[in-house]
């Protein structure tokens, strides 16, 4: 059995209580099986499960072990491309879909999170900051989009209204999202595995699918046994491995990085972020940063192609974060971290189906907290014979990396620094 070292994160240090949930042993039956205890497959599962379903999730590590426990917390509404992209992608009638659980997923954690008394550290706000007139523009633009699809709560911010919310002078403007906000991601993984098992779910750690058969009754194998069940839903992401190489050919896995202070002086913090919201910049190479429920700064950015870890994440994260507030120029660094992220060539999320009853949801590349909520329902509704919401998402276009395994990290790493050269230079 392979073993899931522990992830030396903030978040991992400061989880909630959790039980023991044993490795699948012998042979069971479920209504559904998911692969994968992250956002999108206990949110399948838990929907299912309070439609009355049986379901069954295996995880090969632990509940949240994944990007889902790893992330930087934030609740952003939307896609990785934007609506307007979408647009030129999709039928009319798909594209009403799309837009509506554009800004559903933030709504479906708040519910999940009053509903079973989730303790997550969830807290409201996410600003958009833009470090140049030509980013304000384009949030300017985002506005007037979200605006034409019946969302109205995106407000503009001029340089003197962000300064009253982010303390420090790199922005000369901003939008915040009064929908959007922050929450603790493993807290809310494990809330929501302690919501599905309420409802009659089952979860087997340390439980690595080898195979997938499917038929009329897939079997989905282990190590130690197998689960024999009417529906799959393959919800690994960055972490399913080898196990489909076909979604793997459609998608990359990527690297992000984040680091975590010391706790800070209450009177330090209201400083940095007098608002307590979180923040992500505008640039193709984002940086994003929020305050912990222990007055932490949570700091995170850059990417690395192909999933390889860095030698030395403070090294590359801490001048971000110092470029942004000096005055932490001698706060300690107390974790620092790295978590996997699924990347499609289109940054579009990918829904689909292998056969009549294995579905799988795939690459969130890089908004996974929200769309992760609203794949688990679109996905528990296709089960049910509701597959308008689905097919949806199924519509839009899934494009294989070009240059195949071999050549989709350089290629891609390549466009990237020409689109950071851009953010440098403001064009």
């Amino acid at each position: 059995m392979i073993q899931y070292p522990p992830v030396p994160s903030y978040y991992a240090a400061s989880a909630n209580p959790a039980p023991v949930r044993p490795a699948l042993r012998g042979t069971c039956e479920a209504d559904v099986c998911v692969v994968g205890a992250g956002y999108t497959g206990l949110s399948t599962a838990l929907f299912l499960a309070e439609a009355g379903f049986r379901v069954v999730v295996l995880e090969a590590a632990t509940v949240g072990w994944g990007a889902s426990g790893r992330n930087g917390g934030q609740i952003v509404n939307s896609f990785s491309r934007d609506l307007d992209s979408i647009e030129r992608q999709t039928s009319a009638d798909h594209l009403k879909l799309l837009a509506e659980m554009a800004f559903e997923g933030s709504q479906i954690i708040r519910q999940r999170v009053k509903s079973y008394g989730i303790h997550c550290d969830l807290k409201e706000g996410g600003i958009f900051a833009a470090l140049n007139p030509k980013q304000l523009k384009h949030l300017e633009g985002q506005q007037t989009l979200w605006q034409r699809f019946g969302y109205e709560q995106l407000e503009l911010l001029d340089r003197a209204a962000i300064g009253k919310r982010v303390g420090t002078e790199r922005y000369v403007g901003g939008a915040i999202d009064h929908t959007g906000g922050h929450i603790h991601p493993l807290n809310l993984a494990l809330g929501e595995a302690a919501a599905l098992e309420s409802r009659g779910g089952v979860i087997h750690e340390h439980s690595a699918v080898t195979e997938v058969f499917p038929g009329k009754t897939a079997i989905v194998k282990t190590e130690q046994g197998e689960v024999r069940a009417q529906y799959v839903v393959l919800a690994g992401n960055a972490y399913l491995g080898g196990l489909v190489p076909e979604l793997g050919a459609k998608s990359m896995p990527c690297g992000s990085q984040i680091i975590a202070t010391e706790p800070l002086e209450e009177a330090l913090a209201k400083k940095l972020l007098p608002a307590d919201n979180c923040v992500e910049d505008c640039n193709y190479l984002l940086d994003y940063f929020r305050l912990s429920g222990d007055n932490r700064l949570i700091y995170g950015g850059g990417v690395v192609y192909g999933a390889r870890d860095p030698a030395n994440i403070e090294r590359l994260i801490r001048p971000n974060m110092l470029k942004t507030f000096p005055a932490l120029a001698n706060v300690k660094i107390d974790y620092a971290w790295t978590g996997n992220f699924l990347l499609t060539l289109s940054r579009l999320p990918q829904l689909g189906r292998l056969h009549e009853n294995v579905f799988y949801s795939q690459g969130c590349s890089g908004h996974g907290v929200t769309f992760t909520h609203v794949a688990g329902k679109a996905l528990a509704l296709a089960i049910q014979g509701q597959a308008e919401r689905f097919d949806a998402f199924a519509s839009l276009p899934h494009y294989p990396f070009p240059g195949g395994r071999a050549f989709r990290v350089p290629l891609t790493a390549m466009g990237a620094w020409y689109y950071a050269v851009r953010d440098r230079l403001g064009v």
